[in-house]
C-alpha cells in the first residue's frame, strides 16, 4: 500500500489505510477496507486504475453508499470514491455534463435553475450521478433512460472512451457497467425548456411525497428488493404481514414496508438474515421471489441465506 499511497500523493488524491466503511454507506454497517480513495478528478483517477490493474490489487468504487451493503468484515482491497463534488456545465441548449461524483440531488438543481425539465423525478433519489446511471435509478415514472444520452467512462486498464445510451443497456435496475467493469466518471443529459416554477414544485411535490411514505429518518438503502413482474415488493411484504420484522438492529420498517431500516446497532449480518426470512415468507406466500437491489461488498453468494 505505500505505493498506492505515493500515487495518491501524486495526483491529488487522499489515501486512508484500513478506513470504516460504515461511515460511507447509509445503512451505516460494514467493517473496514484495506485502503479508502478519494480521487479529485478524471486524470487522477485513470492514474489509479492503471496502477491498481498492474498490481493486481482488488478494488472497488462506491458512490455515496445510498444503495450498498457492506459485509461486517470489511473488504479487503481498495475502496475508490469520486470527489463528491457537483462540477456541472451547460452544453447546447438542453444538455447538461456532469461529474459522475458529484450528487443526483445537485444535478436536479441545476436543470431546474436552467428552466430545464425531464429530472423532476430523481430530486431525492439519494447517491451521485454516476451511481444513478449504473443502476438506471429511477421514482414516479421517470428513470435515467429517458434522459442520459452518453457516459464518459474508465476501462479496467484505465482506457478512456464515450458511450452512447444505446450502448449502456439501461434497463430496470440495470446498465452495462455492472458486468463490463468500466466506471462512469461523466453524464451527458438531455431535457426540455420548462418553466422554472412548474419544475420546482414538482420537486417539492415528489420531496413531500417520499417524506411522508418513506422512513428517511432511519438509516437504510433505500428501497430493499427489486420490483417482480408483476407485482411490488413493498406490496407483497405488507400482504404477508412482515411490517415491523426484526432481526437484531434490522427491522421492515413499518412506514414502507420496501424499505429495511437500522432502527440501532445493526450489523450486515442482521440485515441479510432479515431479508432472507423477507424473501422466503414471500415465496411461501405468494409464489414470488424477491431479489436484492443493493450493491453488496465483501459478501460472497455462499453469505447469503
Amino acid at each position: 500500500m505505500d505505493h498506492l499511497e505515493a500515487l495518491c500523493k501524486q495526483v491529488g488524491a487522499s489515501f486512508a489505510a484500513e478506513e470504516s466503511l460504515a461511515a460511507h454507506t447509509t445503512f451505516r454497517v460494514g467493517g473496514a477496507c484495506r485502503a479508502f480513495v478519494t480521487v479529485p478528478h478524471k486524470d487522477a483517477f485513470v492514474a489509479l486504475r492503471r496502477f491498481l490493474a498492474e498490481a493486481e490489487l482488488p478494488h472497488h468504487l462506491i458512490g455515496r453508499g445510498s444503495n450498498l451493503i457492506v459485509a461486517d468484515k470489511g473488504y479487503d482491497g481498495v475502496v475508490l470514491m469520486l470527489a463528491p463534488e457537483a462540477r456541472i456545465c451547460r452544453q447546447g441548449e438542453n444538455t447538461l455534463n456532469a461529474w459522475a461524483g458529484g450528487s443526483l440531488k445537485s444535478l436536479c438543481m441545476a436543470a431546474a435553475d436552467a428552466a430545464l425539465t425531464g429530472l423532476e423525478f430523481a430530486y431525492g433519489i439519494p447517491g451521485t450521478v454516476g451511481g444513478a446511471v449504473y443502476m438506471n435509478a429511477g421514482a414516479y415514472g421517470g428513470e435515467m433512460s429517458q434522459v442520459v444520452t452518453s457516459v464518459d467512462a474508465v476501462d479496467e486498464k484505465g482506457g478512456l472512451c464515450t458511450l452512447s445510451a444505446d450502448a449502456l443497456e439501461l434497463s430496470y435496475r440495470h446498465s452495462c457497467f455492472m458486468r463490463n467493469q468500466m466506471v462512469i466518471l461523466g453524464v451527458n443529459v438531455s431535457l426540455t425548456q420548462g418553466d422554472p416554477a412548474v419544475i420546482r414544485e414538482k420537486m417539492d411535490e415528489l420531496m413531500h411525497k417520499r417524506i411522508d411514505k418513506q422512513p428517511l429518518e432511519y438509516p437504510s438503502a433505500g428501497s430493499t428488493f427489486k420490483r417482480p413482474e408483476g407485482s411490488y415488493a413493498s406490496m407483497l411484504i405488507d400482504q404477508c404481514g412482515l411490517k415491523g420484522l426484526t432481526v437484531g438492529g434490522a427491522q421492515v420498517s413499518e412506514k414502507h414496508a420496501g424499505f429495511v431500516i437500522n432502527c440501532g446497532g445493526a450489523t450486515c449480518d442482521d440485515i441479510l438474515r432479515l431479508c432472507a426470512k423477507v424473501r422466503d415468507e414471500v415465496y411461501r406466500q405468494t409464489g414470488y421471489t424477491l431479489e436484492l437491489e443493493p450493491e453488496l461488498l465483501g459478501i460472497a453468494p455462499s453469505d447469503l441465506l
